[in-house]
């Protein structure tokens, strides 16, 4: 398995099945984590997710899976200190997980299931920009919901790719979010520029939403499932 120069490539992995086999791939921390879930459902989902990440990376490394070291930065995003030019990223949500993985630059993926929520707008208006908000506010009410989510999981894959977790502001930048528009990063309010972005939305499965970062220039990107 290879990354061409420019490439991003983004597996949808199904959170279903036995996960006994992909425990074994796990370190110890990981599966210490995965035993203090209280749900069987959702220690699954995490060591599948989990082990799906670690087998994409050893194939794109040409290392064992199970022999992976993960180094953890300043805010906690793992990265692979012997390959530093590959980056990486996984989020899931329900029953669907993503693995992206490129060498252009940090990289960001989300994933949200699309789902009915009670305090739709009471949320925006904590999480969104000003000019997300406005926008949100002035759709038809049938087309806020899908918004939200489009929003949401283009901000979080940005978020995600910065690597600074919770620290940066969720009100510092702004992603486009109307039904039809690209997915684009508008305006960043800071050091960087909204031009050293790439943003793009990914088709992944009816019901959910995705999105994915980077900063630099990308030529390509490709979805395929796992494993394919």
């Amino acid at each position: 398995m290879t990354l061409a120069p420019g490439e991003v490539r983004v597996w949808t992995v199904p959170l279903e099945g036995d996960a006994k086999p992909h425990r074994e791939v796990l370190d110890a921390e990981e599966r210490a984590r995965a035993d203090r879930f209280h749900f069987d459902v959702h220690r699954e989902r995490y060591t599948i997710a989990h082990a799906a990440l670690r087998n994409i990376l050893g194939r794109l490394v040409a290392e064992d899976p199970a022999g992976i070291r993960f180094r953890m930065s300043e805010y906690g995003k793992p990265f692979l200190p012997e390959h530093a030019e590959l980056h990486f990223n996984l989020s899931h949500s329900a029953d669907l997980a993503l693995v992206a993985a490129t060498r252009v630059g940090p990289v960001g993926v989300d994933v949200e299931e699309i789902r009915a929520l009670d305090d739709l707008m009471g949320l925006a208006r904590r999480n969104f920009s000003p000019a997300e908000l406005d926008a949100l506010v002035a759709l038809p009410a049938a087309e806020r919901q899908a918004a939200f989510f489009s929003c949401w999981t283009r901000k979080e894959a940005f978020v995600k790719a910065l690597g600074e977790g919770l620290s940066h502001p969720l009100d510092a930048f702004d992603v486009s979010l109307r039904p039809g528009e690209p997915a684009r990063v508008l305006a960043v309010r800071g050091e960087d520029a909204a031009e050293d972005w790439w943003l793009h939305d990914l088709r992944t499965r009816d019901g959910f939403a995705a999105a994915v970062a980077v900063a630099g220039s990308v030529k390509a990107v490709y979805t395929s499932p796992w494993p394919s």
